[in-house]
């Protein structure tokens, strides 16, 4: 299936970004379930599934973009008020990153080893 940057971002990476700063805020920092979806605009429900891996599978993030992601966590935990606008900008950063790509690749095996379509800001 040939999806476009803005598919695979809005299917996977926004999904998955939501699913580490789930488990980040809810473990690292106790805040309940209920909390972190007021937090991120979600639904208690989808806070559960994200923390019990149940949803947001599909993307896998490298090391030096779960830093990124906790990094953002802490933002958002110190200060709430501005919690999307994190979330945006960290998806913003994870455009063009090498897990994205990889996710997109298998997506779509059409997309070659040197594409930089991300990569366009």
């Amino acid at each position: 299936m040939k999806l476009m940057p803005q598919e695979v971002e809005v299917w996977y990476l926004i999904p998955a970004i939501r699913r580490e700063i789930s488990k980040i805020l809810v473990k690292d920092y106790k805040l309940s379930q209920k909390r972190v979806s007021e937090l991120l605009g979600i639904t208690d429900s989808a806070v559960s599934q994200y923390i019990k891996l149940k949803r947001a599978n599909d993307l896998k993030f490298n090391g030096k973009e779960l830093k990124q992601i906790k990094e953002t966590a802490k933002k958002i935990f110190d200060d709430e008020k501005n919690a999307k606008k994190y979330i945006f900008e960290l998806s913003l950063n994870l455009r063009g990153s090498e897990s994205l790509c990889e996710l997109h690749r298998k997506q779509d095996p059409s997309i070659g080893k040197k594409c930089d379509i991300c990569m366009n800001k």
